[in-house]
Formats: C-alpha cells, structure tokens, sequence
C-alpha cells in the first residue's frame, strides 16, 4: 500500500510543477504541494483518517465551486486553452483527482490507524 501512497504523493508534486505555467501558480502550486504532504503524511501513517476526510471535502468543495458555468471540455487543439470555461474544467477536475485520492488515504488510515509511540 505504501507504494500507492509513494506514486500519489509524486504525481502530486508533478502536477504542482505543472502549474508553474499556469497563470494563477501561487493559487493551484500550494493546492497540490498540500495533497502531495498528505500522501507523504499516509506513507508515514502519521495522521488520523479524519484528517484525510475532512482535506477530501475541502477539495470536493473547492471543486464544486470551481466547475464552469457552460463545460467546454479540457482539451482543445492539443493542450492550448480556447475559453475561460476550459481551464475552469481543467481546475476542477484536478481537484476532483484530489478528492479520490483525500478519500482513499482517509479509508486507508481508517483501516490502518496510527498507533501512539
């Protein structure tokens, strides 16, 4: 499980490399550090579930809040953005990838609670 929580914790940091390009990083860069911290936090069994299911309906939250008023699609002409409502998708869904991944740490650390030392 651990390894899981090693390819999530990295694709996570990847995606905050990615929004170095974005024009809002100082916005989506911490977002993604934040999850990437949990995945490393999982791997060390360091927090409680709670804390996993609380960050998932933050990123459920946020994601909700971020889905464009009209959907477009995420890609147009490669990966060049067209409208507003493209990129609004593309934040959303990032979030929604957050989501999955804040629920599956807190089931896990549900199952595999941290132990007092």
């Amino acid at each position: 499980m651990k390894i899981i929580f090693l390819i999530l914790g990295l694709v996570f940091l990847l995606f905050s490399y990615f929004q170095f390009n974005d024009p809002d990083p100082e916005i989506w860069v911490p977002i993604y550090l934040i999850a990437a911290l949990a995945c490393y936090m999982a791997f060390r069994n360091l927090w409680p579930s709670w804390v996993f299911l609380v960050m998932a309906a933050a990123y459920l939250v946020g994601a909700i809040l971020q889905w464009p008023p009209e959907f477009e699609g995420v890609f147009w002409g490669g990966m060049k953005m067209r409208s507003l409502n493209i990129e609004l998708a593309r934040e959303s869904l990032g979030l929604g990838t957050c989501v999955l991944a804040m629920a599956f740490l807190g089931w896990r650390a549900g199952v595999n609670p941290p132990t007092a030392t």
